[in-house]
């Protein structure tokens, strides 16, 4: 599949202005537990490009840290949609693989982008010229090893641990990473990883949670900041030029 603004309008309109799907509040407390350690990341002064708008959880958060937010957005109408309920934060309309910002920026965040996308080494590749000498990129990207995982292959619910479900499927994921091909992809890019972390311990899929309390999850995501990266639903990599 390649990526193109009708895939990402498609995706746009199926989960982002969908209302109906039922498990969005589940990502969206990950989502809000995440920006604990982006925003650690950032200092007043950066220059910030985020990666896609989504359901713009991270954008609220984190552009009221940086004074010089920008965010790069692929559907026309989820830029309608930032640029309406941020008109602080600099928008541009363009796929991430034929666009490079005038400006190169201190913090790229790349927050579930390398999963969905064609190539993610030649993607990452291209990133090197978005940041300065001394900046950051910023990947977050699902666990194909997280323990929910884990448990659906041991009780024959999945064949393997990086077979993509319906899920995956409708918000347009191509792969999931294990940690260690996460690092290999970003070091073939020219990267190198300087801090790992992981996100949420994630027990059942989203299905299988829709009645579990904000309350439960919110203690999911904290109890997942003290267990090993490698056992979490989501990986975190805070990467810098190699030299």
């Amino acid at each position: 599949m390649n990526t193109t603004t009708a895939e990402l309008e498609r995706i746009a309109a199926a989960y982002h202005h969908n209302t109906d799907v039922p498990d969005k509040f589940i990502e969206d407390i990950c989502q809000e537990h995440c920006c604990d350690w982006l925003q650690s990341l950032l200092k007043p002064s950066d220059a910030v490009i985020e990666l896609g708008y989504g359901e713009g959880i991270t954008t609220t958060r984190l552009s009221a840290v940086a004074s010089d937010y920008t965010v790069v957005e692929g559907a026309a109408s989820l830029v309608q949609t930032l640029q309406s309920r941020h008109p602080g934060v600099k928008a541009v309309q363009a796929l991430f693989e034929t666009h490079t910002p005038e400006q190169p920026c201190d913090k790229l965040l790349a927050l579930h982008v390398l999963e969905h996308v064609d190539d993610p080494v030649a993607l990452a590749r291209h990133f090197r010229d978005w940041l300065k000498p001394d900046g950051e990129l910023v990947v977050i990207v699902p666990n194909r090893d997280s323990l929910h995982r884990r448990l659906a292959v041991m009780m024959g619910l999945q064949p393997a641990l990086d077979t993509l479900s319906a899920r995956d499927h409708l918000v347009g994921h191509q792969r999931v990473y294990g940690l260690s091909g996460l690092e290999a992809d970003l070091r073939a890019a020219g990267f190198e990883p300087v801090e790992r972390r992981g996100f949420f311990l994630k027990t059942l899929p989203n299905s299988m949670m829709l009645q579990h309390s904000p309350q439960l999850l919110l203690a999911l995501n904290r109890l997942g900041d003290e267990l090993p990266v490698e056992m979490q639903a989501n990986l975190g990599i805070r990467a810098r030029l190699a030299r």
